[in-house]
């Protein structure tokens, strides 16, 4: 039977408060049957439990400091995830990194922070989803510090180049996640998934944001999920269903689903 997991998507943001369940609805329709519901900071934590208990066995919620949350309270940010990933069950520890596209002034601290979580998904044996932006050596200088821990995760919203994945492998156990950008025209990463493979692919959505075209610059949602795949079986000749169940079985692994 062919079935999706959506890796990475936001359904506790404010977009899909007016029609979360027909989106879910949709979402199984395309046979998407889970999502990984990634943390920002302690303001989302509340909405994001909130909407995965309402949907038990189908969204499966993160906890983690993004690193454009962190700012003059970083540290009360990260206690709060320390805080609640003992206290609750989590998938993952996520979305975590670096990130110098929308500032560059906490950039230091975001290491730190990037760091201690990567520990922390450690100590609990769960996985990390990482966010890198603009931010690449960076994020490979921490990764290198922490490579005899044997990090584990996934490279959410990969968009690097063959040799970037490469690099990526000699730090840890990780899969790349690719989305909607890989059927934008002339996108780059298309042409890279070829030499990455579907064994080392995850599919997302990051929804609402960064849909596929068609559907481009509209709200993003886990149904979309099919549209990524079929991009997929194309750009790698591979049978639809042989995306999926890859693909799927690779999510199933690293999250432990």
């Amino acid at each position: 039977m062919t079935q999706f997991i959506d890796t990475h998507s936001h359904l506790y943001d404010n977009d899909f408060i007016s029609d979360l369940p027909e989106v879910i609805e949709r979402a199984k329709e395309s046979k998407v049957l889970r999502c990984i519901l990634p943390a920002v900071d302690k303001s989302c934590q509340q909405s994001l439990m909130d909407t995965a208990s309402g949907y038990p066995g189908t969204l499966f919620p993160a906890a983690g400091l993004h690193p454009t949350s962190v700012g003059e309270n970083w540290e009360e940010e990260l206690e709060f995830v320390y805080e609640t990933a003992a206290a609750h069950k989590y998938i993952a520890i996520g979305e975590i990194g670096m990130d110098g596209y929308w500032s560059k002034d906490f950039l230091s601290q975001q290491a730190i922070v990037f760091e201690k979580q990567i520990e922390l998904a450690v100590r609990l044996n769960l996985p990390v989803i990482i966010h890198s932006r603009e931010a690449t050596e960076e994020i490979f200088k921490v990764l290198e510090r922490c490579r005899q821990l044997n990090v584990k995760g996934v490279f959410h919203a990969f968009s690097g180049s063959y040799e970037t994945f490469c690099r990526i492998q000699k730090t840890g156990n990780f899969l790349v996640g690719i989305g909607g950008v890989v059927t934008f025209k002339k996108a780059a990463l298309a042409e890279t998934v070829k030499k990455i493979g579907l064994e080392n692919i995850v599919l997302e959505t990051d929804a609402p944001w960064l849909a596929p075209a068609p559907f481009r610059g509209k709200r993003n949602e886990p149904s979309y999920i099919g549209i990524i795949a079929q991009k997929l079986s194309e750009l790698l000749e591979k049978d639809i269903d042989e995306v999926a169940e890859k693909t799927t079985g690779n999510a199933q692994r690293m999250f432990n689903l």
